[in-house]
């Protein structure tokens, strides 16, 4: 662990001038409900709309100059392939990123204009990461993975270094997992500031993988239903770095169904008026749920992104097709 705390800060000191310190901000109506000291972190604010911004500029900013002009390539839904086509940019590298059929058009355009080539592949993510790194092999470009890279989850770490910055001793911090890259590198560096922290964990039930996995013991294969947190759906490496830093740092975690991740991102959208995506909805329902545990405590909520596309509003908001209405 020592480690990765000194990569991250080291990525701290590398991409502290290329992305924003986001905001730390109160959030009276969730202190309200939870009897919570309760802190949005407010990745959401962050270029391209989430935190996966400071993972993929801390690698690449760590590749050579000839690694760069090989190109760029990933598989992503969204988040990652916007955060690897901003960065591509700003390093002057080519980008290609490989998308499933199934990625929302409008994250998928937002790729697109910020720099990267798009091309479409299988009909989930697993197989679009599988032609990725067959595609990498192949024209020697670099793969970058979304979570499974010491770089990139200590690029994500320095959300928790702003946290330890902002707000004074903090008594627990709430994160959506996917891969685990993001609460991998928050835990990282706040448990080494703050020893006596807790780490939450969640997922929607729909897609969760790494929850089943440190349940079992070992990174298990699932299938993932349709869920509102499209942001962590989907596999975990079978050698997967963030399984181990997962198993160790999270102390506990919390599954969320569709109708209370709809539930949190109305809630957040009517009173703070901020659209959040489904994964951020995720960690505000998770808090929500675990209201009685954290009465009295000083809790963070990691806002993750905001990229919400209009068709997924309409059906949070019960404007046309109610699924995910709760």
């Amino acid at each position: 662990m020592s480690d990765l705390l000194s990569e991250i800060l080291r990525a701290d000191h590398r991409i502290r001038g290329e992305i924003r310190e986001t905001p730390l901000e109160r959030s009276p109506v969730l202190s309200s409900l939870t009897g919570a000291d309760v802190w949005l972190k407010l990745e959401s604010w962050q270029h391209t709309g989430s935190f996966k911004a400071r993972g993929a500029l801390n690698k690449l900013l760590c590749l050579t100059p000839e690694e760069r002009g090989r190109g760029i390539v990933t598989a992503s839904t969204g988040n990652h392939g916007a955060a690897v086509a901003h960065g591509a940019a700003r390093v002057g590298a080519p980008s290609l990123v490989f998308v499933p059929h199934s990625a929302d058009p409008s994250k998928v355009e937002r790729i697109r204009t910020l720099g990267a080539e798009v091309e479409f592949h299988g009909g989930d993510s697993a197989e679009s990461e599988a032609r990725t790194r067959r595609h990498a092999g192949e024209r020697g470009m670099v793969y970058l993975s979304p979570y499974n890279d010491w770089q990139v989850i200590a690029g994500q770490g320095t959300v928790g270094v702003e946290i330890a910055r902002q707000l004074e001793a903090p008594d627990a911090v709430v994160v959506a997992v996917g891969g685990g890259g993001l609460i991998a590198g928050i835990a990282t560096y706040l448990r080494a500031a703050h020893p006596g922290i807790r780490m939450l964990g969640c997922s929607p039930r729909n897609s969760a993988v790494m929850f089943e996995s440190l349940r079992r013991g070992a990174i298990v294969e699932l299938p993932s239903l349709p869920t509102l947190s499209d942001g962590t759906a989907g596999g975990v490496e079978p050698v997967a770095i963030t399984f181990p830093l997962c198993r160790h740092l999270v102390d506990d975690f919390e599954l969320v169904e569709e109708p209370e991740v709809a539930a949190a991102m109305r809630l957040v959208l009517d009173r703070h008026h901020w659209a959040i995506e489904g994964a951020a909805g995720v960690a505000v329902a998770a808090l929500l749920k675990q209201a009685d545990r954290w009465r009295g405590k000083r809790v963070v909520v990691v806002i993750c992104g905001g990229n919400v596309s209009l068709e997924v509003l309409r059906k949070v908001l019960g404007v046309g097709d109610k699924t995910g209405e709760g």
